[in-house]
């Protein structure tokens, strides 16, 4: 799994998909070759109803299981109702690790899987800009939303993130920085939805 996540930069889309969109992505290496893609585990039977309010959360469960372009299962990122917990497992069920809200929209903690903080997420204002750092404080990844224009952002649910690992970092807190654009995305940006 971290074999596939080796690159220092990752690079994490959106297909540009109109209002009735699940969460799908697409993870890609800084030249752009696709490593992984995600698609969400449940089908509720219906189509989402996206509205017109930009970085509206989703307070519904979700879950997006990343594969290999070939379909090989890699890792689950399962965020939980609300938002306050969002997990990273591996195919098996087994928790590499977690993110815990300590301020909503704001700062995330990092744990492993026995529940030992790793790190944290810092978050700017815009929620465009995220701090990846070590239990220490130490920078270890910055991860960036790229503005994609006022139509694709109300319209759609297409995004597009950065994220730049400043290696060497140790697992698990690599794989979590791994996957602090798709957390962010599911957390403060996927969902656009009226409430």
């Amino acid at each position: 799994m971290d074999e596939v996540f080796r690159s220092p930069v990752l690079k994490v889309e959106q297909p540009r998909r109109g209002p009735f969109a699940k969460s799908r992505y697409k993870v890609m290496d800084g030249d752009g070759t696709v490593l992984a893609i995600a698609g969400q585990t449940k089908d509720e039977g219906r189509a989402e109803m996206r509205g017109f309010v930009p970085g509206k959360s989703n307070l519904d469960a979700r879950a997006v299981l990343l594969t290999t372009p070939d379909g090989e299962p890699l890792l689950m990122v399962d965020k939980q109702s609300g938002r306050e917990y969002t997990e990273v497992l591996k195919p098996d069920g087994e928790r590499i690790g977690s993110f815990v809200t300590e301020r909503v929209g704001r700062r995330y903690v990092i744990y492993d899987d026995d529940g030992t903080l790793i790190g944290s997420v810092e978050v700017d204002v815009p929620r465009t800009n995220f701090q990846v750092k070590d239990a220490d404080s130490g920078k270890v990844a910055h991860v960036r939303k790229k503005w994609a224009g006022l139509a694709t952002h109300l319209l759609t649910t297409a995004d597009k993130y950065e994220t730049e690992i400043f290696d060497p970092v140790p697992e698990p807190l690599r794989t979590m920085a791994a996957m602090t654009a798709i957390v962010m995305d599911m957390n403060l940006h996927e969902a656009k939805e009226i409430t």
